[in-house]
C-alpha cells in the first residue's frame, strides 16, 4: 500500500521515515520529493509497506505524529494520474 506523507520537515531522510515506519510493519520503498534544481526536500514524500493491514495501522498512528518540529500529515496516496491523458493537445487553453 502506497502512503502520502506530508508536512515533513526539510531534515528528514529517507533512512529515518523507514526507520519510523518499519516499526509498523515491512517497509518496500521510501522516496522523499526534491526540487530538481537544489535537491532541497519539497516537504512531503511516499512509503510503501507490503501488507495493508499494517499500513493501516501505521496510518492512524502516525497522522499528526511531529517529527523534528513538524506534525506530519499520513494518508493513503491516491493513484497516480496518467499525464498522457490529462489532456492537453493542440487547441489547450483557446477557445473555438
Amino acid at each position: 500500500m502506497k502512503i502520502f506523507v506530508g508536512n515533513l520537515s526539510h531534515e528528514v531522510n529517507e533512512q529515518e521515515l523507514t526507520a519510523l515506519f518499519s516499526e509498523h510493519g515491512s517497509v518496500s520503498n521510501v522516496r522523499i520529493v526534491r526540487d530538481l534544481s537544489n535537491q532541497m526536500s519539497r516537504g512531503f514524500g511516499f512509503v510503501e509497506m507490503v501488507r495493508k493491514v499494517e499500513a493501516k495501522k501505521a496510518l492512524k498512528t502516525l497522522n499528526d505524529f511531529e517529527l523534528k518540529g513538524k506534525k506530519m500529515s499520513v494518508n493513503e496516496a491516491k493513484p497516480e494520474r496518467d499525464r498522457n491523458s490529462a489532456g492537453g493537445g493542440k487547441n489547450f487553453g483557446r477557445r473555438r
